[in-house]
């Protein structure tokens, strides 16, 4: 197995150093250094030890009858310091976000919140299932690894997969196809702004921002060099990876709209 494999199999798996460490019995700082490059000839003994753990026959009494840590928080470090290791250490009932180590809580979404992603979603996927796309949808929460690196992990409200060989059991690997955001006020700046510029620049196609407070959809389409779109919610919204053929209606949500 190649040390690419491992990286690979190491995501797949979702084992974070120190579980790779109890498991093969080699040092987490020798284990980290090897996937980070730093050791340029890795003994052959580590190597294999590290390959059968990784191997997908590999079974492991203690990883099925050992309960889960109880972490408190995170560990304690600066911001832009944090990575995939820290993330997954953090309970499950905690709604975090991982940008460039930059760990971002996430609030529970509201009622409008999930109504709008639902419904959203069930368009597309209506869509895809009666012209047999190949494409697939998927809702929050689902982790995306962007730039499938270790600093960063984040969780859209509504994605589309066209590669399903990003699609692996733990996660997402890269920039999905398209990417919808809704808005609330403890994450706009960060829709806005922050998202905005890291799924550009990962690749993503299509990125949909759903602003109920300004009542507005706008819609970037990355492949175009022309402005973003805005829509009211008293619009069908075409969907630029799918050349206009895929609309999103939005007069049926106007209703659950939050007041002023």
């Amino acid at each position: 197995m190649t040390l690419s494999e491992m990286k690979q199999k190491k995501q797949e798996k979702g084992y974070t150093y120190a579980q790779l460490s109890d498991l093969s019995g080699i040092p987490q700082g020798t284990i980290q250094k090897i996937f980070n490059g730093e050791t340029k000839s890795p003994r052959y003994d580590t190597l294999n030890a590290l390959e059968s753990v990784l191997n997908d026959d590999y079974v492991s009494a203690d990883m099925v009858c050992e309960p889960a840590p109880a972490y408190n928080s995170f560990p304690e470090k600066k911001q832009g310091e944090y990575t995939l290791e820290d993330y997954y250490a953090i309970p499950e009932d905690r709604r975090v976000e991982l940008i460039d180590g930059v760990i971002y809580d996430m609030g529970a979404p509201t009622s409008f919140h999930q109504i709008m992603a639902g419904e959203v979603h069930r368009q597309i996927s209506n869509f895809i299932l009666e012209h047999n796309g190949n494409c697939i949808p998927f809702i929050s929460p689902i982790d995306v690894q962007l730039d499938n690196d270790e600093k960063t992990m984040v969780q859209p409200d509504i994605i589309i997969i066209c590669n399903r060989d990003q699609i692996i059991p733990r996660n997402i690997l890269g920039a999905p196809d398209f990417v919808l955001e809704v808005i609330s006020p403890g994450t706009k700046r960060k829709d806005y702004t922050i998202k905005l510029e890291k799924y550009q620049t990962a690749g993503v196609r299509e990125y949909w921002l759903v602003d109920p407070y300004q009542k507005v959809i706008i819609v970037y389409f990355f492949e175009s060099e022309a402005c973003p779109a805005i829509y009211p919610f008293s619009s069908r919204i075409p969907v630029n990876i799918y050349n206009g053929e895929l609309e999103i209606d939005f007069t049926r949500l106007v209703e659950w709209l939050p007041s002023e």
